[in-house]
């Protein structure tokens, strides 16, 4: 890849895991980031233990040669919340754009269950024609607001929700403006179709509306028993379903070739949620890195 194109950045969700605050709740925001920085990245997500104080986190990011790339913002459009999700998503826009990031990476959470006690293979929601219309008109809305700023709205496809099978993917890219983006994550596509073929098809599809990207490996045989059992998300993130690139099953290098065959530029960020007593963040934050630099060249 070029590196000159794009930049490397690594979620906190490896060292503390905000749906699950008793996983990691022993590893601190200043471990968290001096590790990110050991390992060899610039960039980082935002976690909850970080500093909302914008002096502070500055402070503190700019010692170990960390920027804030994006932040997690949940949207409830179908559920009829337009007017506090705008409200939220104004004071998160200034936040980051304060910080610096140039993306602000949604989730559709009405009805989700990612964060409940339910099989997480079948029991998604799936939302009607009318909510899909509730979502596209809410989208386009927080699209106009980055704007303002000068940044860029993408919608982070996940397990769990109204938006997780490519089908739910094409839908959600058909009915909004083409202002409005998609954040490509590699471990949720696979988890949800079981295949690299159609991850990639997904991608190649919408590589043009493409403006983030999240690297995260999946094992099979945690997805197995997961389905199996019928277990929750949160459940399978425990057992290990995820993992950094070079870890689990996905073979980065096609995708890798997509994003440079298109030019893409922005942050690549690896995001791999484990228990952290199980699996060290700093020896699988230096094990992603290593693998990264091995394979695209950057």
């Amino acid at each position: 890849m070029k590196a000159e194109n794009v930049k490397l950045g690594i979620a906190p969700i490896g060292w503390t895991n905000d749906d699950l605050p008793e996983i990691g709740k022993e590893n601190t925001f200043e471990q968290c980031v001096s590790e990110m920085a050991l390992a060899g990245f610039t960039g980082s997500e935002v976690g909850s233990k970080y500093p909302r104080d914008l002096e502070v986190l500055k402070r503190k990011l700019d010692l170990r040669g960390i920027q804030i790339c994006n932040a997690w913002f949940s949207t409830f459009f179908v559920d009829g919340k337009k007017e506090e999700t705008i409200k939220g998503f104004i004071e998160h826009r200034d936040f980051l754009h304060a910080m610096g990031a140039k993306v602000i990476g949604c989730s559709e959470q009405s009805r989700s269950i990612q964060g409940q006690e339910k099989a997480i293979f079948k029991e998604k929601t799936v939302f009607t024609e009318a909510e899909w219309q509730l979502l596209a008109e809410g989208y386009n809305e927080l699209a106009k607001l980055a704007a303002e700023k000068g940044m860029k709205v993408c919608l982070h496809h996940h397990m769990g929700t109204g938006i997780q099978t490519p089908a739910e993917i094409d839908k959600y890219m058909e009915i909004t403006n083409d202002d409005v983006y998609l954040l490509f994550d590699s471990g949720h596509l696979y988890y949800s179709e079981g295949s690299q073929q159609v991850m990639l098809d997904v991608l190649e599809k919408y590589i043009d509306r493409v403006v983030h990207v999240h690297l995260k490996d999946v094992r099979d045989e945690v997805v197995a028993e997961v389905k199996a059992n019928d277990l929750s998300f949160l459940e399978g993130v425990v057992k290990g379903t995820f993992t950094v690139p070079g870890d689990g099953v996905i073979d980065f290098k096609p995708i890798f070739e997509i994003l440079d065959k298109h030019n893409y530029k922005g942050w690549m960020v690896v995001e791999a949620e484990q228990d952290p007593a199980i699996a060290n963040p700093l020896e699988y934050a230096i094990k992603g890195r290593k693998y990264i630099r091995e394979v695209a060249g950057v």
